[in-house]
């Protein structure tokens, strides 16, 4: 058959019979070495990523593999790669020197890369030339063939590579093995048409292509039977879903529709582009019960100068006004963002402009970085380099009111009882529990760890900057709690 001309479910289809071509190599494998061959999945990078990693996950599962979070335990290891910052390249460099030691001592372990740093040539030239031990290489456009280049991969002692410039296919109904019990990511659209000067996402995740909503809202409702509570919708720009499809459908418009499915109990999404925020999504925002009062907004930059450079199509006046309007409609929000700081050209007073972005917004939360020239994209072929010493100057300047601000607005929590999904038994202290808030914020507290799951209520005893610890309110029935400042009746378990 050929791939280039088959449609969506006969793509699938197809990819089902490769698993059983596996299955078949993992049969061999159990009878030689009496015992199932174990996978190991290490994902770099972002939630999109992440979601990625658990159809990879789940392709490998029902080709029989035993899943594995130990690389040196694994008979076939994948690394599902980011490249939006350099060091992330170089994290996958470098554990690449520990699977090659692994697979000197163990010749049949199979190696395979996968993800975002893949599409990049320069990437897969030095990886056969300096990393001929790895078995398989594929990008983001094909991932839903990892079934049939497994199969290859397993029947062959060559590197197997197979990258694609770019694919308009969105295949459904691919297997998945989520990490979570109670949460999951539910990608609703790949790519992104933004081409912000300084990212590589466009090139390597290719145009903008949504999902249809009807099977968006399908995988909803089988994850909620499944057990899960919270969803988060994922793309590289949400607010510009839909755009593609015929008809058009809005995010908010989608949203309107996710808040009707019953069990749900809570909603998140990221990422929204400032220059696609409506009206209209913040109107289904302050009206929804389900979606969480949290907004991860990416500012990047407070000069205008810099912004343009940027090609972020925004000024700092209309991202302060976008803010302004948010906090109007919503009085609790939470407002995250990610700022940049050595973007080409950049002087101290752009990034004063940045700081005083972040004194006016008061940000909950800022994800700060030092500008990472990403070849092939235009800042990378910009002039006027910032001195390193310069950058750290403005990085630490910028770190230190961010870190100010947003401690100031944890605070104001102090004392409050909310809501919490608990999501994790500690993992410095087995005798407390992890949970997160509306906001997003972590609260620490002592309970069992059945409760892992489950929502309960927490008094926010002490702010320690970024979270809090807190206690567990036992208390039975309907309960009054705070939300955020408002007064709501709720449950104290799910």
């Amino acid at each position: 058959m050929d791939i280039n001309v088959s449609t969506p479910a006969e793509e699938r289809e197809r990819q089902e019979e490769y698993i059983g071509k596996c299955r078949v190599y993992v049969s061999a494998f159990q009878v030689e070495h009496g015992r199932f061959p174990k996978a190991c999945v290490v994902t770099f990078g972002c939630q999109m990523n992440a979601r990625d990693s658990e159809k990879l996950s789940g392709i490998l599962a029902q080709a029989g593999y035993e899943l594995t979070n130990a690389e040196e335990e694994a008979d076939f290891v994948i690394y599902n790669t980011c490249t939006v910052r350099d060091n992330a390249n170089q994290r996958v460099y470098g554990r690449l020197g520990f699977l090659n030691s692994l697979k000197k001592k163990k010749p049949h372990l199979k190696i395979a890369l996968c993800g975002c740093m893949m599409q990049e040539q320069a990437v897969i030239e030095k990886i056969q030339k300096s990393y001929r031990f790895v078995d398989l290489i594929f990008g983001t456009h094909n991932l839903f063939q990892f079934a049939e280049l497994l199969s290859e991969t397993l029947a062959s002692e060559d590197m197997i590579v197979d990258i694609r410039e770019e694919t308009d296919k969105i295949v459904e109904n691919l297997p998945v093995k989520r990490k979570y019990s109670y949460k999951s990511g539910v990608n609703i659209m790949f790519g992104c048409n933004n081409f912000c000067s300084y990212c590589i996402v466009p090139y390597v995740r290719g145009r903008e292509r949504s999902r249809e909503p009807k099977d968006i809202l399908r995988e909803i409702e089988a994850l909620v039977e499944d057990g899960v509570a919270e969803i988060m919708l994922l793309g590289q720009n949400v607010n510009s879903y839909g755009k593609n499809l015929k008809p058009p459908i809005t995010f908010a418009e989608l949203l309107r529709e996710v808040e009707k499915i019953e069990g749900l109990r809570r909603i998140r999404f990221m990422t929204s582009h400032p220059k696609d925020l409506s009206d209209e999504l913040i109107e289904v925002m302050r009206r929804s019960t389900k979606i969480c009062r949290h907004l991860h907004l990416p500012l990047q930059a407070g000069s205008d100068r810099i912004l343009q450079a940027m090609n972020r199509r925004y000024t700092k006046a209309q991202y302060l006004a976008l803010v302004d309007k948010l906090k109007a409609a919503i009085p609790d929000i939470a407002i995250t963002t990610d700022l940049i700081v050595g973007f080409p050209g950049e002087t101290p007073e752009d990034v004063e402009e940045t700081i005083d972005v972040v004194r006016k917004v008061q940000f909950d939360n800022a994800f700060t970085f030092i500008y990472s020239p990403r070849t092939g994209t235009p800042a990378a072929a910009m002039e006027n380099r910032v001195p390193e010493e310069t950058v750290h100057e403005g990085f630490d300047k910028l770190l230190a009111v961010v870190q100010e601000t947003a401690k100031a607005r944890a605070a104001l929590l102090e004392g409050k009882v909310m809501e919490a999904l608990v999501e994790e038994v500690n993992e410095q202290d087995p005798a407390l529990v992890t949970g997160r808030l509306g906001n997003n914020m972590l609260v620490h507290f002592k309970a069992d760890r059945r409760l892992v799951g489950k929502f309960v209520m927490v008094v926010l005893d002490t702010c320690h900057g970024f979270y809090y610890t807190g206690r567990m309110v036992d208390w039975l029935g309907q309960t009054k709690h705070t939300r955020l400042g408002k007064m709501v009746d709720n449950q104290w378990l799910n």
